[in-house]
């Protein structure tokens, strides 16, 4: 089959898949190059992309058409002694997720490169960009040289998607979200993955939630994901390995952007919630090790703890604020120990804090709940390119396991609107879940590591 298939030959390769057969790698190069040239029409796509969601792709498919969407665009060299030196992570998603933040600095402190490529949020609240686009002057728009500089001067950056890497992606990814065909194993490995190795990396460590918050409820679906994200992503040369970690409640004790960015900035200063901290050095011990730079995961998470306390990763996170755009006396006020982050962040005009009902038991936190509130209060987006409200958030005032009582304060929403409706005062009542001691569980955040083979 030639590499120029015409349109007309695409419903042939629509029904293979519809019936279940296996594409081969001309089909699929065909399909992506379809895609990048717009020689396939929209439906047709739609089309392809619903039969791949129903009929599922073996592994060789799966790596066939990450390779074609890795290719569809630029693939990024870097200097030869960064050899094994640039790595990454990926995240799922998740409420309150601002790992990356002080992970990629903390990173840099222990000598990688961290060319960070990320997204924006088309879910309840922003996503990695938008929480650093909450501090004023933040550039997220680099060109390929620029990210160069950072990496040489700095060791870590967080930029958007350019337009070169990856530019089939952007096409399916929109599309994915208007077809209802997000949750495919195989289309969610291939997008993730061909930014990944368009990175041009030699290690990634991915963070796959399961939860109530995530996009996959239980722990089995999640190790499916997993699994391919790890067998795909070694088959194109980056040693690839995965942590499963759950998503129920919250990570941390905010969320939002500006709120996150907070926390993130104590989670650097050596303070903040432990649950944040443990998925930070686990994910970090985890690229240690798999690069060769520690014997252990005990070691690996030594190492990214140290350059927590001792400063050396919040070091890096300002200077990576100044390469990217922010104003000196801002990067270092906010760095600063006692800082007054609200001086420089924008605080939302409301604050109304929600007391417990009862007395007991803080058995867990709905963060699906609590997302969709801030969603609707502007903290997310609709549709893609839509501006969002930096200053909504939420602050937890209260942990799972800790003993509450009635009248007692538990959570700080920051809102632009007068007042909160009794609809988002009941659903966020829906959110805290308390009961007697005796039920609580405490769900651990790593459940499992999978390593490369």
């Amino acid at each position: 089959m030639s590499h120029t298939m015409g349109a007309s030959s695409f419903p042939e390769i629509i029904r293979r898949k519809r019936d279940g057969g296996q594409l081969s790698a001309e089909e699929i190069h065909a399909f992506i190059e379809g895609v990048k040239t717009c020689n396939i029409q929209e439906s047709q796509i739609g089309a392809m992309l619903m039969a791949i969601w129903q009929k599922n792709m073996v592994v060789e498919e799966t790596m066939v058409l990450t390779k074609e969407m890795m290719m569809s665009g630029e693939v990024l060299k870097w200097p030869e002694e960064w050899a094994g030196l640039v790595v990454d992570k990926h995240s799922t998603g998740g409420v309150g997720d601002k790992v990356s933040l002080p992970l990629a600095p903390a990173l840099a402190a222990c000598g990688f490169k961290v060319p960070m490529i990320s997204g924006r949020g088309l879910a309840h609240t922003g996503g990695t960009l938008d929480k650093l686009e909450s501090i004023p002057g933040f550039n997220i728009h680099l060109s390929v040289e620029q990210v160069k500089q950072i990496l040489q001067d700095v060791g870590c950056c967080i930029v958007g998607q350019t337009e070169t890497l990856v530019p089939a992606d952007r096409v399916l990814y929109a599309l994915r979200d208007i077809t209802a065909t997000v949750d495919s194993v195989p289309l969610i490995t291939a997008s993730i993955l061909s930014k990944k190795a368009a990175e041009g990396l030699s290690a990634l460590v991915l963070d796959v939630k399961f939860g109530k918050a995530a996009l996959y409820k239980d722990l089995n679906s999640a190790r499916r994901l997993a699994q391919s994200l790890v067998t795909v992503g070694n088959s194109l040369g980056i040693k690839t390995g995965a942590v499963l970690s759950q998503m129920d409640s919250p990570i941390g004790r905010c969320v939002g952007n500006a709120v996150e960015v907070c926390e993130a900035l104590e989670c650097l200063k050596g303070r903040g919630p432990d649950d944040l901290k443990n998925l930070v050095t686990s994910l970090g011990s985890y690229l240690l090790q798999m690069s060769g730079r520690s014997a252990t995961l005990e070691a690996g998470q030594k190492a990214i703890s140290e350059v927590l306390m001792n400063g050396m990763a919040l070091q890096k996170f300002q200077a990576m604020l100044e390469a990217q755009g922010v104003a000196t006396h801002i990067s270092r006020s906010l760095c600063s120990e006692k800082a007054e982050y609200f001086k420089h962040l924008r605080r939302a005009q409301y604050q109304t804090e929600l007391e417990a009902p009862d007395d007991g038991t803080v058995l867990g936190i709905d963060g699906m709940a609590l997302a969709m509130v801030l969603h609707k209060l502007g903290a997310g987006r609709v549709r893609a390119g839509e501006p969002i409200n930096h200053s909504v958030g939420a602050e937890l005032l209260v942990d799972p396991g800790q003993r509450i009582k009635r009248g007692q304060s538990w959570i700080r929403i920051h809102h632009d609107c007068t007042t909160l409706s009794s609809k988002q005062h009941a659903d966020l009542l829906g959110a805290l879940v308390i009961g007697s001691g005796n039920d609580y569980q405490d769900s651990t955040q790593v459940a499992e590591f999978i390593l490369p083979n």
